[in-house]
């Protein structure tokens, strides 16, 4: 399998990835759906075909997590979101399965660095991985709540990791009312990050330009279900709306942030697509359309 060939362009090409699905005990209070005990999570990721190299946006769990998920993954979370851990899920086989080689994978651009967004970074030991410097300080020490903070961030995915490219958090160029930070190293420039604190500090999105010229904007956990956005009034399963403030480390920047990015899907609507990190739901709409 050869590498990826960046001195040929190529069309920008999206794809959408489930690289972890969860099943917490709640059922529909979980996802609003599920008629069994079990709810039904994802962890959406895209893989973007660039001319420069393959493009990682979030990298759910990891291969390191499916075979060593109790010295990677804290015993709280593998009990409350019951990951099922399936290799076949890990960004890198389903890269591998689109032909490419996980070497191919030139950049990982991080909304956070929760345990379930951040799990695969080290599977791509080549790739520059782009994250707000204030998200990888406060990861890095374990910030933002004492309990949480200890179970939320594991250093263990990522100290192995040595490129990295920090961004200031706010004060950028502005896309649609938000801070944006563009020219992100190495990449191009249809490629945004959008500082979106709350859920962690250095939280953030990441907005996608399209060929033609739409956007599509992965809000990471800034929402949790697609009921929250798309209207004037926000509806979540109560077991998803208990699980957004567990993990909160400023309330009212999260729901600030929220009302800002539901705003956004009503009002243009016509220019950008909106979808979060783990709503099944979305995930599979946007699959169907890439």
């Amino acid at each position: 399998m050869s590498s990826y060939p960046c001195e040929r362009l190529r069309p920008v090409r999206i794809h959408h990835l489930n690289c972890g699905t969860c099943c917490p005990v709640g059922g529909r209070l979980f996802d609003g759906y599920s008629r069994g005990i079990s709810g039904h999570l994802v962890c959406h990721c895209l893989l973007i075909e660039t001319n420069d190299g393959l493009v990682l946006v979030d990298t759910g769990y990891g291969n390191q997590d499916v075979t060593r998920p109790r010295e990677r993954l804290s015993d709280f979370f593998l009990a409350l979101n019951r990951p099922q851990l399936r290799t076949e899920e890990t960004a890198v086989a389903q890269i591998r399965r689109l032909g490419f080689a996980p070497a191919d994978v030139r950049h990982i651009v991080v909304t956070h660095l929760d345990f379930d967004h951040a799990g695969g970074i080290e599977d791509f030991p080549n790739a520059r991985i782009h994250v707000t410097a204030r998200e990888k300080e406060v990861a890095d020490q374990r910030r933002g709540g004492a309990f949480v903070s200890r179970k939320r961030y594991r250093p263990q995915q990522w100290d192995e990791a040595a490129n990295w490219s920090l961004y200031p958090f706010g004060g950028g160029e502005r896309w649609f009312g938000f801070d944006a930070v563009r020219d992100l190293d190495g990449l191009p420039p249809e490629i945004l990050l959008i500082p979106l604190a709350g859920h962690t500090w250095g939280h953030a999105g990441i907005a996608v330009q399209e060929d033609d010229g739409r956007w599509l904007f992965y809000a990471g956990d800034a929402y949790f279900h697609h009921g929250e956005m798309n209207g004037a009034r926000r509806t979540c399963p109560p077991g998803l709306r208990g699980y957004q403030r567990l993990m909160q480390v400023d309330a009212d920047a999260r729901m600030a942030n929220q009302r800002r990015v539901r705003a956004l899907s009503t009002d243009h609507a016509d220019a950008v697509r909106i979808f979060c990190a783990h709503d099944l739901i979305e995930f599979e709409a946007m699959a169907g359309l890439s």
